[in-house]
């Protein structure tokens, strides 16, 4: 029996990447916005405040990435429909540490494996998630 195993995980050039597509689509839009990428652990792999960003922006796209990793799953839509008919998860969920099911939290699948997650904050939720899939399309990556 092994006494360990591998992850994969997601590069620093890939979190590069993904950064920079989400801010170029953010400039489309005409947002200035805060994005993190963390890896499979939900560990800061790379972070970036454009010029303008709302401070509070800083905070809420970590935590954005860390649920996303933390749960596989999308922030926004997909988290509401999944507690949305559950009164138990809907009141508990919002006080698990680092949690917010704000739209533009992604995580990063490669073969069916989370290996990382991206969060955005710097506007409407819609327009985070916007450039959250922005990032993620960077990489040919889905959620």
């Amino acid at each position: 029996m092994s006494d360990t195993f591998s992850k994969n995980s997601l590069s620093l050039a890939a979190a590069h990447a993904v950064v920079a597509a989400a801010e170029a689509k953010a400039r489309d839009v005409g947002l200035a916005i805060a994005t993190t990428v963390v890896d499979e652990s939900g560990v800061l792999k790379y972070f970036s405040r454009m010029d303008g960003a709302p401070l509070v922006a800083v905070e809420v796209s970590r935590k954005k990435a860390v649920t996303a990793v933390g749960f596989g799953l999308s922030t926004g839509k997909a988290w509401h429909d999944f507690i949305k008919d559950d009164p138990i998860l809907s009141a508990g969920a919002p006080s698990i540490p680092d949690f917010t099911m704000l739209g533009g939290g992604l995580p990063v699948m490669v073969g069916g494996a989370v290996v990382g997650a991206v969060g955005v904050s710097g506007g409407h939720y819609s327009q985070d998630e916007q450039c959250a899939r922005a990032g993620l399309a960077a990489l040919n990556a889905t959620d």
